[in-house]
């Protein structure tokens, strides 16, 4: 057994070797056509691509990018898994001056990783008297990012949280026995099962900004919510919100049913190049968000970050085969206190009644912009929302024992 006690400082470090062989990649790159006036209807725009690839090559400065990446606090630890060995798992840990910060647990999803944690470090562990500050985790999931992935099957979602297992035991291991969870994305799922499992002992609150509920509350399950949602009107933003899901039933989830069905397939593409993990990645960074004003070179750190990652872009895939085949979307209810922050152009955007079925609801919050990586689009509203929902006078304020966030 490994030590999870052990804890090693991380600094980013890609070898030339490796760099040396995308740049070969990127110089015999062979790109499609595409027909007169296409714009976004077939995918991701031939200039975009183009222009893309050009200061990939040439002006886009890696060293750079990964300079700034290790002005984070990173670090590894080895975490036991039953059934799959030890892995070593990379996280950030940014620690706040206030000596009563709440401890954080950040989860990320897919196409994000680590990084998205960077610009809410600030924000959430700024110690001041006028708001909570946290003690910020932010771990690289198996098969994401610097994390090292698993070798055998069955790697699913359960895996991440259940007794002793990775993100529980690497939280306990930081010394934080109780602490908050947040996630949007693969987050939002995995901070729910950890609020459903750990919610007696460990995890004391959680909040998401993807709320995904995707039909009306029933009356055997929900009766309160049921009859809620029999005599409420939708307002505007909430029948928008159910066209948003409507598009992406109908437009936006050949990319979930490829990844949750034949995930290495596609991997070939994605490991092999580095203009397919471009398109494939820059493709939900545009139009999962709000009109978010991607720079070329922010675009380039996301997508590199997937092309050097310890197990290969690949391995990020196969969260949805492994979650998908083991059922994984009805989670128990759990009466640990939930947060929901609701952003116009996320993929799924429920009508309240629905939402409040996820779990037991005492904050909510609607923004009149924003989308899918609130963390990075919206970071300021979304720590707002955090520090409203475990501040003073809010509603999980002192779930932690000991731990109110101020000095």
């Amino acid at each position: 057994m490994s030590d999870p006690a052990v804890e090693h400082p991380f600094k980013l470090s890609v070898l030339q070797a490796d760099i040396d062989n995308l740049n070969k990649k990127l110089d015999i790159a062979r790109l499609p056509d595409e027909l007169d006036d296409a714009g976004w209807e077939y995918g991701v725009p031939l200039a975009d691509v183009t222009r893309l690839l050009a200061r990939w090559k040439s002006g886009f400065d890696w060293r750079k990018a990964e300079a700034e990446i290790n002005e984070l606090p990173q670090f590894t630890r080895d975490i036991d898994v039953d059934g799959f060995g030890t892995l070593n798992i990379h996280y950030v840990h940014q620690q706040s001056a206030a000596q009563n910060a709440i401890p954080f647990l950040f989860i990320h999803g897919w196409p994000g990783h680590f990084l998205e944690v960077r610009k809410l470090l600030p924000l959430l562990t700024h110690a001041s008297p006028d708001h909570p500050s946290f003690h910020v985790v932010a771990p690289s999931l198996p098969n994401f990012g610097f994390s090292e992935g698993p070798t055998k099957k069955g790697f699913n979602g359960t895996q991440y949280i259940e007794a002793g297992l990775v993100l529980n035991k690497l939280m306990l291991a930081l010394g934080y026995k109780e602490y908050v969870v947040q996630g949007g994305d693969w987050g939002a799922l995995l901070a729910r099962m950890l609020a459903t499992t750990y919610g007696h002992e460990n995890v004391k609150a959680w909040h998401t900004n993807y709320p995904s509920v995707r039909r009306p509350p029933s009356f055997l399950q929900h009766p309160r919510q049921f009859f809620a949602n029999l005599i409420t009107p939708y307002s505007h933003a909430e029948r928008a919100g159910l066209e948003r899901t409507r598009w992406l039933m109908a437009k936006g989830r050949g990319y979930f049913y490829q990844q949750s069905t034949m995930p290495q397939t596609l991997g070939y593409a994605l490991a092999d190049s580095p203009v397919g993990l471009l398109a494939w990645i820059y493709e939900k960074l545009v139009i999962w968000t709000d009109g978010y004003p991607w720079d070329d070179d922010e675009v380039l750190t996301w997508v590199s970050v997937y092309w050097f990652s310890r197990a290969g872009p690949a391995a990020s895939l196969r969260i949805y085969f492994e979650t998908v085949a083991a059922h994984q979307y009805d989670i128990p209810w759990s009466a640990v206190p939930c947060g929901l922050s609701f952003f116009p152009r996320e993929l799924v955007v429920p009508p309240r009644t629905w939402a409040r079925t996820i779990g037991n609801v005492v904050y909510e919050s609607a923004h009149l912009s924003g989308g899918h990586f609130a963390a990075h689009e919206k970071p300021a509203e979304l720590a707002g929302d955090v520090r409203a929902m475990f501040g003073k006078g809010g509603p999980a304020y002192g779930v932690v024992s000991g731990r109110d966030g101020y000095d």
